[in-house]
C-alpha cells in the first residue's frame, strides 16, 4: 500500500495528513513505515473477511476501503486537526482506532439503508462504503461528503420514527414506506389541532364532519404555534434537528391544507358521494396537500 498523494489539498484525509506530517517534519520516516505496516495488516484482515486476500485486485480494493474508512474516523477523532491526527496515528493502535471509529460511523448511518438488515459488509451499506473507499493518490475524495449526506438521511429517518412513536396511535415504522419528515409532522399537527391533541388514527376523513373548525385556527401564526407545541413534546435535541429540516413553506402549506379540510368537510356534510370526495382530493392535488392523510377509507 502506497500512502502518497499528488495534491495536498485533495484526496483521502489519511494521505493528506501523512504528507503534511512529512512536510513539517512532525512525522519521521520510521513512523510513516509503521503506519503503512498497520494499514497493510488491516487491509489483509478486511480482504480475508469480505473479499479474497489471495486475489490482488480484491486485496487492493480492501486497501482502498481501509484508506477511506480510516480517513473518515481520523477526521472525527482529530476534529480535522492535522497535528492532532498525527499524534493519534503514531500511537500503537491509532490506525485501528480510526478504522473502528469510521466503521462505526458508517454502520450507524447504514441502519435505514439495509433492506434485509445486512449487506456484503455486514452492518455497512455497500454503496456507501464504495463512496468512502479511495485509492491513496486519488485526485478527489468525496467520502466525507457521502457520509454527511447519509448522516442527514439517517437523522431524518430517526426523526420520523420518533414522530410516529410520539404522535401516532400505531407507530410501527418501515423505512420502505418512504415517509417524508415534513408530511409525518404535518399530519400530526393537523390531527392534533382538529381533535384536541389526540394521537393520529386513520379516521380523520370520517371524523372531520363531527367537529367545528374554529376561525382562529386559520392563520399562519396559529399553525406555527401548534407546530412548536408538538415539537415541545420531543427531546430538545431531536426537536432542534426536525426544526432545521423543515422548509420555510411548511406553515403556509399546512395552512392551505387546513382550508382544503374545511372545503372537504362542507362536501362531506352535503352528503357528497365517496367518488366526488375522491375527485375533489385529486383536483386539489392530493400529493401537494401537506399533512393530508393518504389512506383510503373503505
Amino acid at each position: 500500500m502506497q500512502l502518497v498523494l499528488r495534491d495536498v489539498d485533495q484526496g483521502p484525509y489519511l494521505s493528506k495528513v501523512l504528507i503534511q506530517g512529512q512536510a513539517d517534519e512532525t512525522l519521521s520516516g520510521e513512523q510513516l513505515s509503521q503506519i503503512k505496516s498497520k494499514a497493510i495488516l488491516m487491509s489483509l484482515k478486511l480482504a480475508d473477511k469480505f473479499y479474497n486476500k489471495y486475489k490482488m485486485h480484491l486485496l487492493e480494493q480492501a486497501a482502498h476501503d481501509v484508506i477511506g474508512v480510516v480517513s473518515l474516523g481520523l477526521m472525527e477523532l482529530s476534529n480535522q486537526n492535522p497535528q492532532q491526527a498525527i499524534r493519534l496515528l503514531i500511537t500503537a493502535d491509532g490506525v485501528v482506532k480510526c478504522f473502528q471509529k469510521g466503521w462505526s460511523m458508517l454502520s450507524t448511518v447504514s441502519k435505514h439503508k439495509l433492506v434485509n438488515g445486512k449487506s456484503l459488509y455486514g452492518d455497512v451499506d455497500k454503496f456507501l462504503l464504495e463512496q468512502v473507499s479511495s485509492p491513496p493518490d486519488a485526485e478527489e475524495w468525496l467520502g466525507y461528503e457521502a457520509y454527511q449526506d447519509a448522516l442527514l438521511e439517517h437523522q431524518r429517518q430517526q426523526s420520523i420514527a420518533a414522530l410516529l412513536a410520539q404522535f401516532y396511535a400505531q407507530s410501527s415504522y418501515d423505512p420502505l414506506d418512504f415517509l417524508n419528515l415534513e408530511s409525518v409532522l404535518a399530519e400530526a399537527v393537523l390531527y392534533r389541532l382538529l381533535f384536541d391533541g389526540a394521537k393520529v388514527r386513520q379516521d380523520l376523513k370520517k371524523r372531520i364532519g363531527k367537529i367545528t373548525l374554529k376561525e382562529e385556527w386559520f392563520t399562519r401564526e396559529h399553525i406555527e404555534l401548534e407546530t412548536q407545541k408538538a415539537l415541545a413534546e420531543l427531546p430538545a435535541e431531536l426537536a432542534e434537528t426536525i426544526s432545521k429540516d423543515l422548509g420555510k413553506n411548511f406553515a403556509p402549506a399546512l395552512l392551505r391544507t387546513l382550508y382544503f379540510a374545511k372545503s372537504y368537510r362542507e362536501l362531506l356534510l352535503s352528503d357528497a358521494s365517496p367518488e366526488r370526495l375522491e375527485r375533489f382530493e385529486h383536483k386539489e392535488g392530493l400529493v401537494g396537500l401537506l399533512g393530508w392523510p393518504l389512506y383510503i377509507v373503505l
